[in-house]
């Protein structure tokens, strides 16, 4: 099963195959990822784990990583540098920008930030330790020191995490870009004001919540088409899968 913004047939289908011990593996990754940047192809990163990538090299009998496969053909085994990369795909179309991204091995830049934001909302919610000798003391504080670890440290932890591994146990993109920066303001924005709302007034608190509900919601249209998505008609007998649009 493949997946496309729209599945088109003409597109050079571009597969990376590695493997999480793979140390070569993330700089190919990263050669490949800036030629997918500049050329119109449908691009994934496949570990060899998956079912995806299990059939890969299983076909194709392959016995080293990273294995370079364009559209189902073996092209070349390890670490091209970028010259040679975006040789074997001179071919195609240079690309429009798009906000559809497959996961790889490692974090992407937003949900580096959505991990890197839960770690810093973790220690400010542990200087409730310091204030207030416990986690979740009582008193005029316990509210905000209660959100700051709900919403800060676990709920962008779960931003951060889910989005890099839902695609890549589903084998499907995911919306990233202005998508994901958004959701990343509304949480911060909203949590900030959630906790200001406690210590100053409700309403405040009522905007931070109507925020953070907002967030909730982006990252659940993000995660939508990941977790089901739609099928486009079987082509003789094969059914293929559509990416979500942007």
């Amino acid at each position: 099963m493949r997946a496309g913004l729209e599945y088109k047939e003409n597109v050079m289908r571009v597969e990376l195959l590695v493997s999480e011990w793979c140390q070569s593996c993330h700089q190919a990754e990263k050669v490949w990822r800036q030629v997918a940047e500049e050329k119109a192809i449908d691009f994934a990163v496949v570990d060899m784990g998956q079912p995806e990538g299990k059939e890969l090299v299983s076909r194709l009998r392959l016995k080293t990583i990273p294995a370079l496969v364009i559209d189902g053909d073996l092209k070349g085994i390890g670490v091209q540098t970028l010259g040679e990369a975006r040789q074997w795909v001179a071919g195609a179309a240079d690309k429009g920008k798009t906000a559809v991204q497959h996961a790889g091995l490692s974090l992407s830049l937003d949900n580096r930030v959505f991990v890197i934001s839960a770690m810093v909302y973790l220690l400010l919610a542990g200087l409730s330790l310091l204030v207030q000798g416990a986690l979740l003391g009582d008193g005029v504080l316990r509210l905000p020191f209660l959100h700051l670890f709900t919403i800060g440290f676990m709920l962008m932890l779960t931003y951060g995490v889910g989005a890099h591994m839902l695609p890549r146990f589903m084998g499907q993109p995911i919306r990233g870009g202005a998508w994901s920066w958004t959701q990343l303001g509304l949480a911060h924005g909203g949590l900030l004001l959630l906790v200001t709302g406690f210590v100053l007034s409700p309403h405040i608190g009522v905007v931070g919540g109507a925020l953070v509900w907002l967030s909730l919601l982006l990252f659940i249209v993000r995660l939508w088409p990941v977790l089901w998505p739609a099928q486009l008609p079987a082509v003789n007998g094969v059914v293929k899968m559509a990416r979500p649009q942007q």
